[in-house]
């Protein structure tokens, strides 16, 4: 049995959930609610360092409140926005250390194919998941799984064009979605290429994944442990063109 506390913050969305043995038993998030009268807007990302640690202090009231007690914080490992990424990495490390928990580091583009996976259970076998995060004009940080989430393109930064990721999309279909792939559409026109709209990156999609690092004593050192952040992206673009 594992009780997991998992953060979410890579990017506008902020988010937090408790999961117990893969089952999620609490869960909030910034994104609007139904019938709220901004329900339009939408969720910003400067705001995480004012409202993860109410979502967190909700959580672990939850948990204390039904005197259960949590095993491991996992947190979303980035790639991902510079200050989402410190706050939530803050947040994790903090409560790790003070109950004296495991920290658990789940790759943020990984995550995101979960809610793809569920919700889309009609995918040919030979589809691959291609989740984007945006970085700037034409680029992007993606990855290509399989859809057991089996790695083929680790996470890296591409400066999309007309031709990224034609070897893939010549023996695939290759499904895009994140946010970085709205940005794409009118570049990569290959017939096997599929655009997926609103896909939620939240906490409660990082459980499965926590759990089976859980199960395999994959944890990060709380004290050394740092995120990807997306600023990366431009000194290995730099390092490329030099």
């Amino acid at each position: 049995m594992s009780v997991i506390l998992h953060i979410e913050t890579s990017t506008d969305l902020c988010s937090v959930a408790v999961s117990q043995d893969s089952a999620i038993i609490f869960q909030t998030d910034n994104l609007p609610k139904e019938g709220d009268a901004k329900e339009s807007e939408k969720p910003k990302g400067t705001n995480h360092a004012s409202i993860l640690g109410v979502m967190v202090d909700e959580a672990l009231s939850f948990t204390d409140n039904h005197a259960i007690p949590f095993d491991a914080v996992a947190v979303s490992a980035g790639p991902g926005s510079y200050t989402g990424l410190r706050i939530g990495t803050s947040m994790a490390k903090g409560v790790a250390y003070g109950r004296n928990l495991k920290l658990l580091a789940v790759p943020t583009l990984e995550i995101q194919c979960v809610p793809v996976l569920l919700v889309h259970d009609d995918l040919p076998e030979d589809a691959l998941l291609c989740p984007m995060l945006d970085a700037r004009r034409m680029e992007v940080y993606a990855a290509l799984y399989t859809r057991a989430l089996r790695p083929v393109m680790e996470t890296a930064p591409v400066v999309v064009d007309e031709t990224s990721f034609k070897p893939y999309l010549d023996e695939h279909p290759v499904y895009f979605f994140g946010n970085g792939a709205e940005k794409c559409k009118a570049v990569i026109q290959h017939p096997n290429a599929h655009f997926l709209d609103g896909v939620p990156l939240l906490a409660k999609y990082m459980s499965p994944l926590a759990e089976k690092k859980f199960l395999r004593e994959d944890f990060a050192d709380v004290a050394y442990f740092e995120p990807n952040y997306l600023k990366e992206f431009q000194a290995t673009v730099a390092k490329k063109l030099i």
